[in-house]
């Protein structure tokens, strides 16, 4: 049996919550966002981008690249998901 491809990166769409997700370009950004995270090639931490969804520009998520543990990256990515629904001017760490 072969193990299954690893997963590098992940994208999802996400509604901040108040006080939304700070970045290092812009500062707080609010409303409907992508958020995409993507393991760095040390394989021990990612970077994390987000921009206004359907939007041109992506911002980096302030913290960001952030540490994740080994073969964690999608539960990085889905808390990461949770926090910025709470708001708060989310960051990666």
């Amino acid at each position: 049996m072969s193990n299954p491809p690893s997963v590098n990166s992940y994208v999802d769409r996400v509604t901040a919550g108040p006080g939304g997700a700070m970045t290092d370009e812009a500062g707080i950004i609010t409303g409907d966002l992508t958020v995409a995270t993507i393991l760095r090639s040390d394989g021990r931490s990612a970077r994390v981008a987000v921009q206004h969804f359907g939007g041109d520009t992506w911002y980096t998520l302030t913290g960001s690249p952030a540490p994740v543990p080994e073969g964690r990256l999608a539960a990085y990515h889905r808390d990461l998901l949770g926090r910025i629904r709470r708001g708060g001017g989310t960051r990666a760490t």
